[in-house]
């Protein structure tokens, strides 16, 4: 229901925050059910100049995949390859008691155990 206020009230960041054009960071790894393991307990991280900044796991987040994807499909098609942009791991900068956002130069990793990890660095626009 939290997910249906944000929607209808047009609240959070949920999808703004991670539907640019041309922004959806992936990379091109796919794994099967039986490579990755416990679908709903996959740890992942996120370091920013090499400093620990989020640590979270798939059992932390809000809605659970079989939620997600059920809500989804009440209005939208799927199709094996689409991405469902989830959120974040526990710890992001603006949710920080004085907000920190990123700056230019800045290096941010990402990762997720079994799928691997990420790096890009924040350039000016």
């Amino acid at each position: 229901m939290k997910l249906l206020h944000m929607i209808v009230n047009r609240g959070g960041q949920w999808s703004k925050g991670k539907s640019f054009p041309h922004f959806r960071p992936s990379w091109p790894t796919i794994v099967t059910g039986d490579e990755i393991g416990d679908a709903a307990a996959v740890p992942m991280w996120l370091d920013v100049n090499g400093q620990r900044m989020q640590t979270g796991n798939t059992n932390t987040m809000i809605f659970d995949c079989a939620t997600i994807i059920g809500y989804l499909i009440e209005f939208m098609g799927l199709e094996p390859g689409d991405l469902i942009l989830t959120g974040t791991p526990p710890g992001e900068r603006a949710g920080m008691t004085l907000p920190v956002f990123q700056n230019v130069s800045e290096i941010v990793t990402l990762g997720i155990d079994g799928l691997g990890a990420q790096r890009q660095v924040i350039t000016a626009i």
